[in-house]
């Protein structure tokens, strides 16, 4: 079972209906107890970094953790993948999960922000298994104004403003910053990847 989580700030629907797609067992979920029980879990996220705040109301960042910490697979969506951060510049109150270290960061003024639209990667690490069949190059759909910086954990980057982590991947943890639900069949096909993982 594939726990959606539920914080009043994902496209749930459109999620869900991806991996309704795929034939994937998914519940949408606002309950710390379901999450609990989860076989993976999935953090989607649209608009603003506060909206994580949420997470620590609702005790779904605590749940979240221990099942990290348990090696369950979690994959962070947009802000859901920001939030794998310690912080963004967005809401400088607001803490992340600090699984990676450094601050989500705004576009630089000297480009249109968000940025939104279809935009290619570029594969760092050829090995990524939630990568897996997506070939250097191909398009994916973004819809953001933060980006998370280049890491040791970038599985896949994007040029927007200069360079940025648009997938990063590190034993159990997973995180696009595009819309895999809105990104055709290779946003189908990474969804799969996840659900095979």
């Amino acid at each position: 079972m594939i726990a959606i989580v539920d914080y009043k700030a994902g496209n749930l629907a459109s999620v869900k209906k991806a991996f309704d797609h795929l034939g994937a067992e998914t519940m949408v979920t606002d309950q710390p107890e379901a999450v609990a029980q989860a076989d993976k879990i999935v953090l989607p996220g649209v608009g603003h970094f506060a909206a994580t705040k949420a997470l620590d109301e609702s005790g779904l960042r605590e749940t979240i953790i221990e099942r990290i910490e348990q090696k369950v697979p979690f994959l962070g969506i947009c802000v859901g993948m920001q939030w794998m951060l310690a912080s963004s510049e967005e809401a400088p109150d607001v803490h992340g999960l600090a699984l990676w270290p450094g601050e989500c960061s705004r576009f630089p003024f000297r480009v249109k922000s968000p940025h939104v639209g279809w935009n290619s990667l570029q594969i760092r690490n050829g090995s990524s298994r939630l990568l897996r069949g997506i070939g250097d190059g191909t398009f994916v759909y973004f819809t953001h104004s933060y980006r998370v910086p280049l890491l040791s954990s970038t599985a896949a980057e994007c040029e927007y403003g200069g360079g940025f982590s648009a997938a990063v991947e590190q034993d159990n943890l997973f995180g696009v910053q595009f819309h895999p639900e809105k990104s055709g069949s290779a946003g189908l096909r990474i969804l799969e990847n996840f659900c095979g993982i």
